[in-house]
């Protein structure tokens, strides 16, 4: 696999991995038919914003790595009771 698709498949790098596969397996599974797949469309832009967000905080922060960890992922999501996005 090539360096840049294994970076896009690691959960520590990629915080909106569930989004994507799920926006694309509705592609496949609707003929590539835009409209049908929105609600995912959406769903991921709302999640790359939200963790965009958390990194530009955490860089104003001077907080190292910039994107937190899975692990320390699911702490904030779990800290805020539901999903924000």
């Amino acid at each position: 696999m090539p360096v840049v698709m294994r970076r896009l498949r690691d959960p520590d790098i990629n915080p909106c991995l569930s989004e994507s596969d799920a926006s694309t397996r509705c592609m496949d599974e609707n003929n590539y038919d835009r409209e049908r797949c929105s609600s995912y469309f959406l769903k991921y832009k709302n999640c790359r914003r939200f963790w965009n967000s958390i990194m530009i905080q955490r860089r104003q922060n001077g907080v190292k790595p910039s994107m937190p960890t899975a692990a320390e992922r699911d702490e904030i999501l779990g800290a805020m009771g539901k999903m924000p996005y």
